[in-house]
């Protein structure tokens, strides 16, 4: 057995079954394509699902790939064990129908014991109990020694999810020799210790279950296979975790050498740099997908990554941003297998940089919030749930909070916290538990066996076609009537399906006394076109032959701005800079609205020059050209690829010249000059790191002038001025009228106050050896309060005053001590804190001014009236 790097490994095992006649194909993205049961792919098998229940022809019945995992339900677990991880590579090799145990037992064998060498006396073989026909095959077939077989139950190796496909398992361990074993003389394969690693799981998917206990044999049984790449690098490699692994372990080194440590000398450190070497192998490959951070779905998992291994840093030392530099070293290490992380660096680095930054911030306001919420707190114990909300907004760590808290002499109430964890943690499983089985389940609709859809609509707007089916209510049918509301699949069509951001084309699908018009159109994964809409005249039938017609006034705005949107890509990378990639769009018949990463907003002067760009390329009439060709071809060209998005051998280029170059399904004007003219309406932030530029072309831009156009005459007839031409001079006048009346206003409500806080000191009550003053003063906002406390305080040593506002439904309380009654002992903020408590608030801050925030204004009298006895109790 000889030491093998992890990247040989994963060549050496698809070649192999290359050499058996399966097709390699590149790894699938982490983000599910079309499969909503999932957040992120998580094992080799999930994104060939539609491979395995014939929803789709897989492009081969042998196929073998290396594929990207994510897992996260134990995501607290992973630094505090060696063992955990949230990225993994999967190595599997799948037979849909064609090969099934002898093949897949007799190649994993040797692909074992011949390819990587492994002894064959250290390799053990698990099966299913009941599985006789596999114990002959490895017995008799493949040579296995009967006694290095073990029989283990259902649990253990019989692979099923609900209803659906299933069947018997057979695992392959390898022995790493007694000194790992627990000394029990039972201990074998499928025993808790670390003596016996489990590395190959093959899946032998031989039935259907009802879900009831009931199991039918398949007709056509398939192969599932699945070896932990970092499992197998492992036991190549004698060491005992992923994090020593070649590849994984230099990047560790690079966090050691950031941080100034090594792995091993400590064990608290060797926690943090586990955890932040898994979560930035984990963010590289996500961003380097298409994900983006933001607060929900794949993203907030993102996000809470990145976060998990910033907070970690810190724990060992590094006080700034260095999570981007480790991914210079994911990258180098990966890219080989990878290359699309090379190919999108500078993005990767540059959004792992930005979101350190504002997380840098995030732990600042946590801090903030920490310290507002010890003020405001009775007691020695700090709340669980205001320790678990900064755990899980703020990313605060619980022993930082008991650190700090224990400061002021006070705990933390870890019994709510960890239950709250706890709970958090069981949602997150339940939504995942039955994902496998959800991931099987599919609506059928009678269409599985019909072809995929001839489309035409790039040389034509109109067809003559057969309808192949008719849908109504979800089934199929075999004719539809006037009025009815149908989905039509034809053979041919020149409608676009919505896809890669383009809407679905609409028009009219007629025969001879018959209309049906199309109100959409979409595609399925098998790409059958599906047109929505509704019978307006005579009746469709199964079998009929029709006229297929696309809006074509529509279509060619929809075309108009889907040019737009590569043209402004363009011009966005030549005014901001490389690291803009497309992340998502929408173009229809109105406008073009195209998301883009960048982090921060653009400046008016990059608006324009952006705009001017594309006005360029629009006026030097670029002829439009769209080609296919292989996607080796495309990418010499310079062709820009969707961010996150994947593409078969073949893919479709569309060029404007030198201006643009992208690849692109959708459909296209074939002159620039045919946009007209192009106009961006807004820019604006969608989540961080990704803006949001949306436009008009052509007759959109003309409609948008026309509005602005009617707007101005609007304007100009409230400010009564006669002439548009004059509205600059006359907002300018009304703006300085009404700074003046401000001024005035200002200035009264200033004397109004002085009289009232005159008044109310006079009747000041007095409470042990300060004065107090109290009043609730409907229509006094959050400033008028704060100026008046400013005033009292500056007046009078020993007054405290608390003052309540009340302005359009929204109560303010505030608060503030003179510094004689500081000296006694009152608190300003955690006085208001008290009182805003009795009226459904909270808040807090100095001992001298506070301000805080009630939620029932209806409790503002009765929260009041306790002050002399929260200020007696303060009072030293």
């Amino acid at each position: 057995m000889q030491w093998t790097g992890l990247n040989e490994i994963r060549e050496k095992y698809l070649s192999f079954f290359e050499s058996k006649g399966h097709l390699r194909l590149k790894s699938f993205s982490l983000v599910p394509n079309g499969d909503n049961s999932l957040l992120l792919i998580n094992s080799g098998m999930a994104p060939m699902k539609k491979y395995f229940t014939g929803e789709v022809t897989p492009p081969r019945k042998r196929v073998t790939t290396c594929q990207k995992c994510i897992r996260t339900p134990d995501i607290e677990r992973v630094g505090i064990t060696a063992r955990h991880g949230t990225y993994f590579e999967m190595l599997g090799n799948f037979s849909f129908g064609d090969y099934f145990k002898h093949e897949a037992t007799a190649w994993a064998w040797e692909f074992c014991t011949k390819v990587m060498a492994l002894p064959a006396d250290r390799v053990w073989v698990t099966i299913y109990q009941d599985d006789d026909e596999a114990f002959e095959i490895w017995t008799k077939e493949v040579g296995v020694s009967p006694d290095r077989i073990v029989r283990l139950g259902k649990e253990d190796n019989f692979w099923e999810h609900g209803s659906g496909p299933c069947g018997p398992c057979s695992e392959l361990h390898f022995d790493r020799g007694e000194q790992y074993g627990c000394g029990s003389p039972t201990c074998g394969p499928g025993c808790d210790c670390d003596r016996y690693v489990e590395f190959w799981n093959l899946v032998f998917t031989q039935f259907d279950s009802d879900g009831k206990g009931t199991y039918t044999p398949l007709d056509h049984p398939n192969i599932d296979t699945g070896m932990g790449l970092e499992r197998l690098a492992c036991i190549m490699q004698g060491v005992d975790n992923l994090f020593l692994v070649d590849t994984v372990q230099n990047i560790m080194k690079h966090v050691g050498r950031i941080a100034g440590i090594q792995y091993g000398d400590d064990d608290k450190k060797d926690i943090s740099l586990r955890v932040i070497t898994d979560h930035i192998r984990s963010t590289t490959f996500m961003i380097g997908d298409g994900v983006m951070p933001s607060n929900e779905g794949r993203g907030y998992v993102l996000r809470r990554l990145l976060r998990r291994a910033a907070r970690h840093g810190k724990l060992i030392g590094i006080n700034r941003p260095f999570l981007f530099e480790v991914a210079e070293t994911v990258i180098a290490e990966n890219k080989g297998a990878y290359p699309e992380l090379a190919e999108k660096r500078d993005m990767i680095v540059k959004l792992i940089h930005v979101e350190e930054e504002s997380f840098a911030r995030t732990i600042d306001q946590g801090l903030q919030l920490l310290n507002h919420l010890m003020q405001g707190m009775e007691g020695k114990v700090f709340s669980g749930e205001d320790a678990f909300r900064l755990n899980d907004t703020y990313g605060f760590p619980l022993d930082l909070t008991k650190e700090i808290v224990a400061e002021q002499g006070m705990t933390v109430d870890e019994e709510t916290f960890r239950r709250l964890m706890a709970e958090q943690k069981q949602r997150a499983r339940a939504a995942r538990k039955n994902a496998g089985a959800d991931a099987w389940a599919g609506g059928a609709n009678g269409t599985e066996e019909l072809p995929a859809t001839a489309f035409v609509g790039y040389e034509t707007m109109q067809s003559e076609a057969e309808v192949l089916a008719v849908i109504k209510n979800g089934e199929r049918v075999d004719s539809a009537e006037v009025g009815d509301e149908a989905t039509l699949v034809l053979s041919r069509s020149p409608f676009y399906a919505e896809s890669g951001g383009q809407v679905g084309d609409t028009g009219t699908i007629t025969a001879q006394d018959t209309e049906f018009t199309v109100t959409d159109t979409t595609k399925n994964p098998s790409g059958i076109f599906l047109h929505r809409g509704k019978i307006t005249a005579g009746r469709i039938s199964e079998g009929d032959t029709v006229t297929a017609k696309v809006d074509g006034e529509r279509r060619a705005a929809i075309m108009r701005n889907h040019t737009a949107a590569h043209l402004l890509q363009a011009a966005l990378r030549r005014v901001l800079g490389a690291h803009v990639e497309q992340a998502g769009q929408l173009v229809n018949d109105e406008h073009v609205r195209f998301d883009f990463t960048h982090f921060s907003a653009m400046t008016p002067e990059e608006l324009q020059q952006t705009e001017a760009l594309v006005n360029q390329a629009i006026l030097e009439g670029i002829s439009v050209e769209c080609r296919e060709m292989p996607i080796e071809e495309a990418k010499k060209l310079g062709a820009m690829a969707l961010f996150g998005e994947k593409y078969g051998d073949v893919v479709r280029v569309v060029s404007a010249g030198d201006f643009s170059r992208e690849l692109c399904g959708g459909t296209h004007i074939d002159n620039t000059a045919k946009l007209g003219l192009f106009r961006i309406v807004s820019e604006s932030s969608v989540a961080a790191g990704v803006r949001r530029i949306e436009g008009v072309t052509g007759t959109g831009v003309l409609a948008l002038l026309s509005r602005q156009a009617e707007r101005m005459q609007e304007t100009a007839a409230a400010l009564k001025v006669n002439n548009v031409s004059e509205l600059v001079q006359r907002a300018k006048q009304v703006a300085a009228e009404l700074k003046e009346k401000d001024r005035e206003i200002e200035s009264l409500t200033g004397k109004l106050a002085s009289v009232r806080i005159s008044g109310m000191l006079a009747n000041a009550r007095p409470v042990g050896g300060v004065r107090v003053m109290t009043a609730v003063l409907p229509g006094t906002g959050a400033d008028a309060l704060r100026a008046m406390c400013d005033q009292i305080k500056s007046r009078q040593a020993d007054v405290v005053a608390i003052l309540a506002g009340v302005t359009d439904g929204k109560a303010t309380i505030a608060a503030t001590a003179g510094t004689e009654a500081q000296k006694l002992g009152v608190h300003a903020g955690k006085l208001v804190g008290q009182v805003a408590k009795l009226a459904g608030g909270n808040g807090g801050g100095k001992p001298d001014l506070a301000m805080a925030g009630a939620k029932d204004p209806a409790k503002l009298e009765e929260a009041l009236s306790a002050a002399d006895e929260l200020i007696a109790a303060m009072l030293k």
